[in-house]
């Protein structure tokens, strides 16, 4: 056997008997992700995911990246589960049904960020478990429904009424739920402060409003009519 040859069949078998640990590692569209990725704070690097998201900026390639540097890491702490949870969701949202496997992953991480600190962010992983619940089929989900997901983000609506987030995912569970009626002062809430929600809020936002059928906002901290 020729030289190269042989040398191709031993990083065959080496990577098969590494397995994951092993796996190519495709570079991100973004390089400021490996920048990031490269001082080993998995939270910096869902948060510059989340920026280049937030912009419509993200490729199917940062997100598959930004997965592969957060799995390798089994840090148990508020900063690294929340990370592993959001970067995990967002492969899933980008892929589909390819990835539904992933979803016990989210909320694995999402359930223990929040026991470890559910006042992490004002309740970012309640937020994000909630809206896992709503969305994700319940039989992908081990510990709650889409009545369990929108009692939390209720709650986390009425302790951190000032985050306009938490009420743009209220307004999307009971839409998403068949019960557009209660959404409305939620939507009316952040149509009335429409420029504090990032790109993609926004761009959710006029989806919910659109999909939402008639409704009126008052004068108390809505704005605009629909």
């Amino acid at each position: 056997m020729a030289r190269d040859a042989v040398g191709t069949a031993v990083v065959v078998l080496a990577c098969l008997a590494l397995g994951p640990a092993c796996a190519v590692r495709r570079a991100p569209a973004h390089p400021e992700l490996a920048t990031v990725a490269a001082e080993g704070d998995d939270l910096a690097l869902a948060d510059a995911l989340e920026a280049l998201i937030a912009q419509g900026a993200d490729t199917p390639a940062d997100r598959e990246y930004a997965y592969d540097i957060v799995r390798r890491h089994d840090d148990d702490t508020v900063t690294a589960t929340y990370a592993r949870a959001v970067v995990t969701g967002r492969l899933v949202q980008q892929k589909g049904l390819r990835a539904a496997n992933l979803v016990p992953e989210i909320e694995r991480f999402a359930r223990r960020s929040r026991e470890l600190d559910p006042t992490f962010r004002d309740g970012a992983a309640t937020r994000l478990l909630g809206t896992l619940y709503v969305i994700a089929p319940g039989t992908l989900l081990r510990h709650g429904d889409s009545e369990t997901g929108l009692d939390l983000l209720e709650g986390l609506a009425a302790t951190y009424p000032e985050a306009l987030e938490n009420h743009l995912r209220l307004a999307e569970a009971y839409i998403t739920l068949g019960d557009p009626a209660p959404a409305a002062p939620h939507l009316c809430r952040c149509l009335a402060h429409e420029s504090a929600l990032r790109g993609d809020e926004q761009l959710l936002l006029a989806r919910l409003a659109a999909s939402a059928g008639p409704f009126a906002c008052t004068d108390h901290g809505s704005g605009a009519g629909r």
